[in-house]
């Protein structure tokens, strides 16, 4: 007697419990009770990705899981499910942005100077490594600010930079902060990106949006070449740690409705008015 159909949820919940194990596609089938080529055509309509690469996603979820615990690397790999060191790191830039040493390092090793200034929408704070700047955050108090950019980055070296001691981080506030307080060009910045590659796909999108322009999140999914992620690229624009410079408040709802914004709903509001309507 052949296996009762089982609908796509159920297979998708299956999988997930069953992540660290091989999936041939005519073991889910057989599962399914309906042939390979039907299971991997309904499941990629309901779920939106084949079983593989929803398993690979679960897996990677897995991995970024044990890495921010601190869990060795080899180790973090294989209990995630992955059979290969080599072929996460041959994958390293798509499933993490990074390798998977400086995914758990979480500024392990960073040098991050700091400086905070005021402009129309509040307390502003920059920090760059020596790649870039690696966040940007508005705020109503310093002390705030510089307890996030701790959070952000726990095992970094912080300090305090400004004017003589860190010319090119004040030039780049400067620059910055003519862009929100007097309607300047966006200043194009070297940026140090920690994301997961979709994260860090999204946000590159955004830096190319010019200073008028919106998008919905479905435009920005459609751009990363991922139409069916719109969610995901809704919550890569949440996480975004770097205001203004990857702007994500020109990332509206498909019926032009403001959505969220990490830093305030008036901040992303007054942003798209620009300084001139306050």
């Amino acid at each position: 007697m052949s296996e009762p159909r089982r609908s796509m949820a159920e297979i998708a919940a299956w999988i997930e419990a069953h992540a660290d194990e091989p999936m041939p596609l005519e073991r889910l089938a057989a599962r399914a009770g309906i042939s390979p080529s039907q299971l991997q055509r309904r499941f990629t309509a309901s779920i939106g990705s084949s079983p593989n690469a929803f398993q690979r996603a679960l897996r990677v979820g897995r991995l970024k899981d044990g890495l921010r615990r601190g869990a060795p690397v080899s180790g973090a790999i294989y209990e995630a499910g992955f059979g290969s060191v080599s072929r996460v790191y041959e994958h390293a830039d798509r499933d993490l942005g990074m390798t998977p040493a400086r995914y758990r390092a979480r500024g392990h090793g960073l040098a991050i100077e700091w400086t905070i200034r005021n402009t129309r929408l509040g307390r502003l704070l920059m920090a760059a490594t020596d790649r870039g700047v690696c966040r940007v955050a508005f705020g109503d108090a310093d002390g705030e600010l510089v307890d996030g950019l701790s959070q952000e980055f726990p095992h970094a070296a912080l300090g305090r930079g400004a004017g003589d001691a860190a010319p090119e981080l004040d030039a780049w506030m400067a620059a910055l902060e003519r862009h929100i307080d007097a309607g300047g060009p966006r200043p194009d910045l070297p940026l140090d990106l920690f994301g997961t590659a979709l994260q860090i796909r999204t946000w590159r999108f955004l830096t190319g949006l010019c200073n008028d322009r919106t998008a919905s999140y479905s435009e920005v999914a459609a751009g990363v070449e991922r139409p069916r992620a719109a969610r995901a690229v809704a919550n890569a624009c949440g996480a975004n740690r770097i205001a203004v410079l990857v702007p994500c408040h020109r990332v509206l709802r498909a019926d032009g409705a403001l959505g969220g914004y990490r830093w305030g709903i008036e901040r992303k509001r007054a942003l798209l008015a620009g300084p001139d309507r306050r």
